[in-house]
């Protein structure tokens, strides 16, 4: 569902004064914005006492919402250096421009960050990241397309002090959830970290499409099943897409949203903000 379409629907909900009619119009909408069928009609239960009170509905909508954004507690990695995080997902969510971004907002904190091209299947990738990084003036460490992506972040982690980096973000394929070979090598990649830092990696974040719809929860239950995830990236949130999905990933999974992409800048990468979030899936023009 299209943004203008939500607030289309949103906006007939607000004319009508009748009860039955505004939740009609907001378990569509609802539905409509990735939340699910099951989650929706628990947000809704109780709001039929304020028939026609379309602010009171809405508010307590968004405070019920924001409350499920906000339960799920977000990893700490502490002061550890080095600090490692892995960014996984399918094909497509934006996980080579994610990395960069978090480097750009770990300069601007003070870290020094090593940028790790894990992703030796698409040779476009590793180009890219290496532009991000001459971009940065932050080093990338890689190896040529159609290497073992393991061995890459073995590397990486190696030369992470002679590189005297604090931080060591990793770029993975893209991979569908549903390939069980795929899912296996990101599975070695983990462990190749967790050797290195049995505490590692710190931050293990699915990059997930906010296009990608009700798909998103499954991508997110294998991908936790695979990497231990405890976290999630929405991206391209400046689009049509809602991301509704990410509601019952929280409330499902317990995984905070922890950024959302707005945006191709390096700026682009910004800490979600639950209140905003909510208010936006019930925005009016």
């Amino acid at each position: 569902m299209t943004h203008d379409e939500m607030w289309d629907r949103l906006a007939t909900a607000v004319r009508s004064r009748d009860g039955g009619p505004i939740l009609e119009s907001l378990e569509e909408a609802l539905i409509g914005a990735d939340i699910g069928v099951e989650l929706t009609q628990t947000l809704l239960e109780g709001l039929e006492e304020n028939h026609g009170e379309w602010e009171i509905m809405r508010t307590r909508l968004q405070d019920r919402i924001t409350a499920i954004l906000t339960g799920a507690p977000f990893p700490d990695p502490g002061s550890v250096a080095p600090r490692i995080t892995l960014l996984v997902g399918v094909n497509g969510s934006g996980k080579t421009t994610t990395a960069a971004k978090l480097a750009s907002r770990e300069m601007i904190q003070g870290y020094k960050p090593l940028l790790v091209a894990a992703d030796t299947f698409r040779a476009g990738a590793i180009d890219q990241l290496k532009i991000w990084g001459e971009r940065l003036n932050v080093p990338v460490i890689a190896h040529q397309p159609g290497g073992d992506p393991a061995a890459v972040v073995y590397d990486a982690l190696n030369a992470s002090a002679s590189r005297e980096a604090n931080s060591i973000i990793i770029d993975t394929a893209g991979r569908l959830h549903t390939k069980a070979p795929l899912m296996a090598e990101l599975s070695k990649i983990y462990r190749i970290i967790e050797r290195y830092d049995p505490d590692a990696p710190h931050l293990s974040l699915l990059v997930l499409d906010a296009t990608s719809g009700q798909n998103g929860l499954v991508q997110a239950k294998e991908f936790l099943n695979a990497v231990h995830v405890n976290g999630v990236i929405l991206t391209k949130l400046d689009g049509t897409a809602k991301g509704g999905v990410v509601v019952r990933i929280v409330n499902e999974l317990g995984l905070p949203v922890l950024f959302v992409g707005v945006g191709e800048g390096t700026d682009d990468l910004i800490p979600f903000d639950p209140e905003d979030f909510s208010r936006a899936l019930f925005a009016e023009e």
